[in-house]
């Protein structure tokens, strides 16, 4: 579990940065934390779409559908969210502007 997470991160390491000051926002819509909550879940969850235990395809499933997810909901957030969490995660801002 722990490679298949190590793989993942490196898949989605700057789209979850977004995520997280887009969570942190004080204007993220209600939402994102559901969607983010089910990302999550279905990451951790033993029931997947395609079983782990599927040589290959198993892991294959969590690394396309965990980053789309993602990018699915960043698409979708109201621009000023979006680009203060874009400029967070790209360490343009401080912590309090």
């Amino acid at each position: 579990m722990w490679k298949r997470l190590s793989v993942l991160w490196l898949a989605v390491r700057g789209d979850a940065r977004q995520l997280w000051y887009a969570l942190r926002h004080p204007a993220a819509p209600p939402w994102l934390k559901a969607g983010t909550a089910m990302v999550v879940l279905y990451l951790f969850s033993p029931l997947d779409l395609i079983p782990d235990v599927v040589p290959f395809f198993g892991v294959v499933d969590d690394l396309v559908l965990v980053p789309l997810a993602i990018r699915f909901m960043l698409k979708r957030l109201p621009a000023g969210v979006r680009e203060h969490a874009e400029r967070r995660a790209a360490g343009t801002v401080d912590a309090a502007g």
